[in-house]
């Protein structure tokens, strides 16, 4: 494990939508104490998986599942093509990453760009998968406008929304408070 270090200023924070004194320390590196993300405006969250359906036939789905390698590549590769954050997990017979967008427009231009992996994957998927149900793929997309999000984070490295834009330390008790609703106010 890393020990704990102290924040320092984050190379280019505007290019993460985050102000000035957002703080990005390398990864996984632990942030003692309470912080929260700093983002600024809206932003995409977009939560893209798989399902193995049939455990047994790696032939079908074991190719769809590795389309998301050479994506995130590109995408790593380009900041501007506005992915900010994507972490992925995979549990039981389902991978699922959630990633943070800079706008659905940046989203939209990967998915449908004829020089991005995407839609080429796409393709293959649909010739290959579509009309077996040995594997399912499914995503979610949510636009989240600006002042939307409250996020605590306490001893942790950059993560989610953090990991997107950077840290600050944390204001006020509350996520009714940081959200800026008023008691019995509702959502």
């Amino acid at each position: 494990m890393r020990p704990p270090v102290a924040l320092e200023p984050a190379a280019d924070p505007s290019a993460h939508g985050a102000p000035a004194a957002a703080q990005r320390p390398a990864p996984g590196v632990l942030i003692p104490g309470r912080s929260t993300a700093a983002l600024q405006g809206e932003l995409v969250v977009f939560v893209i998986g798989l399902r193995i359906n049939r455990l047994l036939r790696p032939d079908v789905w074991l190719p769809v599942a590795r389309e998301m390698g050479p994506m995130l590549a590109a995408l790593a590769a380009d900041p501007s093509l506005g992915l900010l954050s994507s972490e992925g997990a995979w549990a039981g017979r389902v991978i699922r990453y959630v990633q943070v967008w800079r706008s659905f427009a940046h989203l939209e231009r990967f998915a449908r760009g004829s020089d991005q992996p995407h839609l080429a994957a796409w393709g293959r998927f649909m010739k290959r998968a579509l009309n077996t149900d040995v594997v399912g793929i499914f995503h979610e997309t949510y636009l989240v406008p600006a002042g939307a999000v409250e996020s605590v984070y306490v001893n942790m490295p950059l993560t989610g929304l953090g990991a997107a834009a950077g840290v600050l330390p944390l204001q006020g008790s509350t996520a009714r408070g940081r959200l800026g609703r008023a008691a019995g106010a509702s959502a």
